[in-house]
């Protein structure tokens, strides 16, 4: 079966998560899509989300460690990695998304209107619309753990650390 690198970016702003509506799977997903020849996933995240939504964004740090050397560097890992079936669509055989995804914050305030079919969702609002089961079980994940920050900006209430491992204030924990 062919396989295809894909990567996805969870968007948080102020304990809500960034959705559109998957026309032809008639579900809502995150922002995401294929990566291309010589990108790597994470860049591929970061413009499929500037693509599709117009907004600028950065992925949430995760690392263990972080190397800056001559002959090496860190770039973002993802938060998870997929393999999902794509079922066969008009001319396309079924194959497979080699996903990786990423938790992402916004690099400036969310503008008063969204693209069509995109929306933010609280965890609540997640109980009334249309998902995947993967994208259940990731979402809780994530509402239970995005409250912790892997970088200096909260992706959900903007406050700023000193350290890029602090956690949250308290007012931010679910």
């Amino acid at each position: 079966m062919e396989r295809h690198f894909t990567a996805t970016i969870y968007l948080f702003d102020k304990m809500r998560v960034l959705l559109h509506f998957h026309e032809k799977l008639r579900r809502w997903l995150p922002p995401g899509g294929h990566v291309e020849a010589d990108e790597m996933p994470n860049e591929a995240a970061i413009r499929e989300a500037k693509e599709e939504t117009g907004l600028d964004v950065a992925i949430r740090a995760q690392e263990n460690v972080w190397i800056e050397e001559p002959n090496a560097s860190s770039f973002e890992r993802p938060y998870l990695c997929l393999l999902e079936n794509i079922p066969a669509h008009r001319d396309k055989e079924a194959h497979q998304h080699m996903d990786m995804v990423y938790i992402g914050y916004l690099r400036s305030e969310p503008p008063d209107e969204l693209p069509n079919g995109f929306r933010w969702f609280s965890y609540e609002d997640l109980q009334t619309i249309e998902l995947f089961p993967d994208t259940i079980k990731v979402l809780e994940l994530l509402f239970k753990e995005v409250t912790t920050c892997g970088s200096a900006v909260c992706s959900l209430c903007r406050n700023t650390f000193a350290n890029p491992y602090s956690s949250c204030p308290d007012h931010c924990k679910k």
